[in-house]
């Protein structure tokens, strides 16, 4: 004699997924497919000649020439930071570690306008050593034009007398003023 549970389950009708589901449920069952499987990634020999596989490298000292298959390279490297450790011991990710903080960040900001003041005090100053040799050249170029004509020059003298200059320190006077335009007029 059959039980009364199992004329039950016999009369119920199996479910079905509601057509609104199925969309859903077609989705799940490709991402399914997607996932990739949690396998070994690491396959090498090891000094007594088995194969061995783990998830985890190959001890330490094992020859390149043993390890058989390496992990494929994943596109970012998660560090886990045990408990109670540093955050800031070297990660091995080389885009992490080169990701700046934002104490970082603000001090590059601050290095960067520091840069920048300091470009613009140069400019500055090198305009008005540029406007400073104009000036020393015209007026190099205003003494030897004066000199050259065989005008009368005085000078004061030392107990502040005026005397007139004679040929040799006029020639010494536009000597000086030819070297001053000369470097001063480039």
């Amino acid at each position: 004699m059959a039980s009364p549970c199992s004329d039950t389950l016999k009369t119920m009708p199996k479910p079905s997924p509601t057509p609104a589901l199925r969309p859903l449920f077609a989705l799940c069952c490709a991402l399914l497919f997607c996932v990739t499987s949690a396998h070994a990634q690491w396959k090498w020999r090891d000094a007594s000649g088995r194969i061995q596989f783990s998830d985890l490298p190959p001890p330490q000292g094992t020859p390149d020439k043993d390890i058989l298959q390496r992990p494929a390279k994943p596109s970012q490297t998660i560090v886990v930071v045990p408990y109670g450790q540093s955050a800031s011991a070297p990660t091995l990710n080389p885009k992490a570690a080169s990701a700046p903080d934002r104490a970082e960040q603000e001090r590059q900001a601050k290095q960067k306008q520091q840069d920048k003041e300091a470009e613009a005090r140069k400019k500055a100053e090198d305009a008005k050593l540029a406007e400073q040799r104009r000036e020393n050249c015209q007026r190099a170029q205003d003494n030897l034009k004066l000199l050259q004509d065989g005008v009368r020059l005085t000078r004061a003298n030392e107990r502040g007398e005026v005397v007139v200059l004679d040929e040799r320190q006029r020639a010494e006077e536009l000597q000086r003023s030819r070297a001053v335009a000369q470097s001063e007029c480039r």
